[in-house]
């Protein structure tokens, strides 16, 4: 028998291993049942070459349990390893400037393992004990037993085996009694080997016998050897393409379509991605892709590797050229990873492509489940954006479809303003927006429906890209303001009818939570509607950004701010200032009378305080300023009373903003009962 000490420099590998590792302990299993494949897939290709000229036999992978022993076994039929190999190869691990990596690197145990090729000693994660029992493929090799007990001494002596291979008996320690249990080894393997090259046999197949399910003699495979992504896209058809991402999201919808990667220059990489129908739960979706290396699962949190927007796709990617050990760091810094991932973009961009191009009416189809995809994507990434502008889509509110330049072709004639910018008008709401809707259509005019989650930004993005462009919803101005011609018509009214039209009209607009009204004039039509509510666009695109960027909550908490726009050409708004003007003439001429020379007198007074410090103004004068302005403002106040009075009793006057509210569907509650009674009393 021969004892020696691992060749470390660090005293004591082991502890460093069980305190560093131990909240990834499980990939041990991966680990282990990696490292038999490989020495499975070593044999196969001597043999292939010659090299190896005997019987290949049994190339199973088998993972097995003890409960009696306590011991987890992993056993190959692989190449094995001489004495000598496993001095080399075992024995000898460069662990110099420990230390410092191991507190660099502490909370990545990928890293770690990664670094040292330690995938073999994480076992002693788990286990208080572990052989190893091999035999080389080599003629006339002899088995070997190495054993350690997680101390740097170890034993080897040779043994009777009559296999060529390696059995790895793992002496599971008492905190990790959990892998000694079936049903936490069948979750492992799940996860980490269910597509592995190699079959894996754990167990047997069972059978329902007298009542209960009992083994039968024939091995358990728990892996699938050759997935969908291993084989060529001629050879599979589209049900097993829907077979497969069953296999992988049991409780998923079918997916919409799916892109088949297949490259191997200047890097390897295959994989297969589908689109979900994802609607507007994407951040519930994300990591779904699974990374995988050699068909061994390495990761689902595939950030670095697939571009941000592509993670709202599901599916798989395998390549070599990612380590099976990945870390985080090394995914941002290696450049292999970024070809990758500029790969899967241009693939996804080209596949969508060919399914526009191919079946237009299909995609059309499915436009509203991938929306948000493909505007995720023209917003994160500029190469994306470049290729999608050509198979991107906007849906009218006539359920049509048509692409960036389709759409400008059709509306650039009727929808171009009089300083030649093309306006694209929009609804979020088609319903609760009908009535501008309608009349924008009355007038020639094409309303997009952009309903979308991202739809915001994306706008905001198109009016960036698009020149001379701009994007404005449909009820945020009246439909003659929408897309300006001509300069707009003067108002005819004096400085006194604004003023008592503004209070006529704002003291009879019932409280609307979280809302500001500002009242206008338009010169707008006398066929257009009396009294339009709009809202200011820059305003409520702010508000609506908030609800998307953290940073901009400020502006969520501001009211909503409204134009309560009156069309001072309508018959019924003239009729409203004639009747107030008539109504409260009497009481309102003595009253501004009175009001226009207290405000030549502060006029005056002000005059004569110009250039003045505060001090070189004379008391007196100080003292008669600020009674006159007093004196002005309770006059004021006295004529909006009276006009607010007034206004509180004119039915007609509530009738026309209360119609106004209800087009834009913000009458509610009592405000909307006083308004059907008031309506019954007015017919």
């Amino acid at each position: 028998m021969q004892k020696g000490t691992i060749g470390v420099t660090t005293d004591n590998i082991f502890p460093v291993i069980k305190k560093f590792l131990y909240s990834d302990h499980e990939i041990f299993l991966r680990e282990l049942v990696s490292n038999a494949v490989d020495a499975t897939q070593k044999i196969k290709t001597l043999s292939s070459v010659g090299d190896y000229k005997g019987e290949l036999g049994d190339l199973n992978v088998t993972v097995s349990i003890n409960e009696k022993a306590g011991t987890l076994t992993v056993s190959d039929h692989g190449i094995g390893m001489t004495a000598e190999e496993i001095e080399k190869y075992i024995n000898q691990i460069a662990f110099s400037g420990a230390e410092e990596f191991l507190e660099k690197y502490k909370n990545d145990a990928n890293a770690i393992i990664g670094h040292f090729g330690l995938g073999f000693y994480s076992s002693f994660m788990v286990s208080k004990k572990v052989e190893i029992r091999t035999r080389s493929y080599q003629d006339g090799a002899q088995a070997v037993m190495w054993s350690c007990d997680g101390s740097p001494e170890y034993t080897m002596e040779n043994i009777d085996k009559n296999e060529r291979g390696t059995d790895i008996v793992l002496y599971i320690d008492d905190e990790n009694k959990n892998f000694l249990e079936k049903s936490e080894i069948e979750t492992l393997l799940k996860k980490y080997c269910r597509f592995l090259p190699i079959p894996i046999v754990f167990g047997k197949e069972q059978e329902w016998k007298d009542g209960k399910y009992v083994d039968t003699d024939k091995d358990r495979i728990v892996n699938d050897t050759t997935p969908a992504w291993t084989k060529k896209p001629a050879d599979l058809t589209d049900e097993e393409y829907r077979k497969f991402y069953g296999d992988l999201y049991p409780m998923m919808d079918e997916p919409l379509f799916w892109i088949h990667l297949n490259v191997d220059y200047p890097f390897k990489l295959t994989g297969i991605l589908y689109f979900p129908k994802i609607r507007n739960n994407f951040d519930i979706n994300k990591n779904r892709i699974q990374l995988y290396c050699n068909q061994v699962f390495v990761t689902d949190s595939v950030e670095g590797i697939v571009p941000e927007f592509l993670m709202l796709l599901q599916g798989v990617i395998d390549s070599p050229d990612i380590p099976l050990n990945v870390s985080r760091s090394y995914l941002q810094s290696d450049s292999n990873v970024k070809k990758i991932s500029t790969y899967i973009t241009k693939k996804v961009a080209d596949r969508l492509q060919e399914i526009f191009n191919s079946d237009r009416k299909q995609y059309e189809e499915k436009w509203d489940d991938i929306k948000l995809f493909i505007e995720y994507g023209m917003l994160s990434d500029e190469k994306f954006y470049e290729k999608a502008q050509k198979f991107a889509l906007l849906k009218d509110t006539t359920n049509k479809y048509y692409t960036l330049d389709e759409y400008k072709t059709l509306i650039e004639s009727e929808q171009t303003d009089k300083d030649k910018n093309l306006v694209y008008l929009y609804a979020t709401d088609h319903i609760a927006q009908y009535n501008y809707i309608e009349a924008a259509q009355n007038k020639g005019y094409s309303v997009l429906l952009m309903d979308g989650q991202l739809d915001v930004p994306f706008i905001g993005m198109l009016e960036q890209k698009l020149e001379k462009s701009r994007f404005v919803r449909v009820d945020s101005d009246t439909v003659e303001n929408l897309i300006r011609k001509e300069d707009k018509k003067e108002v005819s009214l004096t400085p006194e009818q604004r003023e008592m039209l503004t209070t006529v009209f704002k003291s009879q607009i019932p409280t609307v939570e979280k809302a500001e009204f500002m009242v206008m004039f338009e010169a707008v039509d006398e066929t257009a509607a009396p009294i339009v509510i709009t809202q200011n666009e820059f305003m409520r695109r702010m508000k609506d950004m908030s609800a998307l960027q953290p940073g901009m909550s400020f502006y969520g908490e501001m009211p909503d701010s409204y134009n309560l726009i009156v069309n001072t050409l309508h018959p019924l708004s003239q009729r409203v200032l004639s009747e107030s003007e008539t109504a409260c003439g009497n009481e309102l001429t003595p009253l501004r009378t009175q009001l226009k020379s207290l405000n030549d007198e502060i006029a005056k007074l002000q005059e004569a305080a110009k250039g003045k410090k505060d001090e070189e103004i004379p008391v007196a004068d100080k003292d008669a300023l600020k009674n006159k302005e007093d004196e002005a403002a309770a006059l004021r106040k006295k004529e909006e009373t009276i006009l607010s009075d007034y206004a509180a009793q004119n039915k007609l006057v509530r009738q026309l903003i209360d119609l106004a509210l209800i087009s834009n569907n913000m009458l509610k509650g009592e405000a909307l009962s006083r308004f059907v009674k008031r309506s019954v009393e007015l017919l």
